[in-house]
């Protein structure tokens, strides 16, 4: 089995479920799914290398700012993952899966400063913000209003803690 097959299977897990979605839609949904839940485990661990590397004089303040981000986006973790079994799928969140499928940018290993993490972490925040408002408009094309306004929730959040990483580089423009 190559690694791509091992990634993206043709045809991912599916139980039986009376959830009135049709098995295709439920199974392009799924799909849909496990891309965002990938992206997601990848941000979640992006807010926590900043929390963990922070350093300079708004020091307490973004360590503690980040770490917020974090748990909020564990959250939306929780949620998509629980969003995926609903519609009888398997979440396919593990650290391994989530790595190799991610379409985040690697957050920089080298950077300490906070400024410099703000703009990692808004940059991260703001990949995953517009991608999550695509996910809301597959879920619509194919009449899935659960996951759009899961998605909606998720969006609104993210584009809420962006305000607050982007408020500290704004003012010194």
């Amino acid at each position: 089995m190559n690694n791509t097959t091992t990634l993206y299977p043709e045809t991912p897990i599916m139980y039986e479920t009376e959830n009135d979605i049709s098995l295709k839609i439920r199974t392009e949904v799924n799909l849909l799914l496990n891309q965002r839940l990938a992206d997601a485990v990848d941000l979640q661990m992006q807010m926590k290398q900043a929390h963990w590397n922070v350093k300079g004089p708004s020091f307490i303040g973004l360590h503690e700012l980040f770490d917020q981000v974090a748990e909020a986006v564990e959250d939306y973790v929780d949620k998509i993952a629980e969003r995926v079994v609903q519609l009888g799928g398997v979440a396919e969140g593990t650290v391994r899966l989530s790595a190799a499928r991610t379409r985040l940018a690697e957050y920089p290993l080298e950077i300490a400063e906070g400024m410099a993490h703000v703009e990692g972490v808004a940059r991260a925040l703001s990949t995953f913000g517009q991608a999550a408002r695509s996910t809301i408009d597959e879920a619509n094309a194919v009449d899935d209003a659960d996951t759009a306004d899961l998605f909606t929730e998720v969006s609104r959040g993210i584009d809420k803690w962006l305000w607050f990483v982007e408020a500290h580089s704004q003012a010194a423009k």
